[in-house]
């Protein structure tokens, strides 16, 4: 179920990503990355809920870790910045999911 996760996660970003190159939905080849990447996403968290997984856990590592590479991978491909402000959310959103997931098991 967490290999369902991690392409779920992989296509989101990848999805998101294309948006900016999309330049929106002007261009076809960017455009036809997002609505497949979208697609897949979903249809692998759908199938890490199928097998097991908790809605709660599985959105919450989605969504945490989806935030924090967009993040990072906006800062490396897209020259963009982040202040300390920006940079202690992130670091709370990744504690917030590894306390949500540490929760989950012992509940």
């Amino acid at each position: 179920m967490w290999w369902w996760l991690v392409l779920a996660i992989g296509s989101e970003v990848v999805a998101t990503l294309s948006l900016r190159a999309s330049e929106g939905f002007s261009r076809l080849a960017p455009s036809i990355v997002v609505l497949l990447g979208y697609v897949v996403a979903f249809y692998a968290l759908s199938q890490s809920l199928v097998r097991g997984m908790q809605l709660g856990t599985a959105y919450a590592v989605w969504s945490g870790v989806g935030v924090a590479a967009i993040a990072l991978l906006g800062l490396v491909i897209f020259r963009e910045s982040l202040s300390l402000v920006q940079v202690a959310g992130l670091a709370f959103v990744v504690v917030g999911v590894v306390l949500l997931e540490l929760g989950g098991q012992h509940a």
